[in-house]
């Protein structure tokens, strides 16, 4: 119970430092791809999302995970303020979970079929995925000590 509490904080702390989706025409500099190995965040595209996370075409009813560690999925946008705060510490979580998780990003105006699929109205959004189970949506910027409770208790279960 009192788990639940303290994730539930977390998660209004997060909605209420989230920044509105809009659509934005503002022009910076594209984010390079980096790769799943040597503990870095991964950036997706919708077709690397269906066959890494989870594939929505086939399965539109049943959530059905297709990693194989625990996932987050931080949907963001470039021009987000909080978004930019987010990422270094996903940077550095990518690094100190190395082999435990995989952290996602999903660049929300690239990719706006997959933040239509999942509702995303405010960014970022977060995306927390155990390996069994749903996974739970998240809004707003989290500070890194929030992440790890969310890693430790939801995905890892320790």
């Amino acid at each position: 119970m009192k788990k639940a509490v303290l994730f539930l904080l977390g998660v209004a702390f997060m909605a209420v430092t989230a920044c509105g989706r809009t659509n934005s025409n503002n022009s910076l500099k594209q984010e390079t791809m980096t790769a799943e190995s040597n503990a870095q965040v991964v950036y997706l595209t919708k077709a690397e999302f269906l066959e890494k996370v989870y594939n929505f075409e086939k399965n539109p009813s049943e959530w059905k995970y297709e990693g194989d560690k625990p996932a987050i999925v931080d949907f963001y946008a470039t021009w987000c303020g909080p978004c930019k705060m987010v990422a270094p510490i996903l940077e550095e979580l990518a690094k100190e979970y190395d082999g435990q998780i995989v952290i996602y990003k999903v660049d929300t105006e690239k990719e706006s079929d997959l933040a239509s699929v999942f509702g995303i109205r405010s960014i970022p959004s977060i995306l927390f995925i155990p390996m069994e189970g749903k996974p739970e949506m998240a809004q707003g910027a989290m500070p890194k000590a929030s992440f790890k409770k969310a890693i430790d208790e939801f995905l890892l279960k320790k």
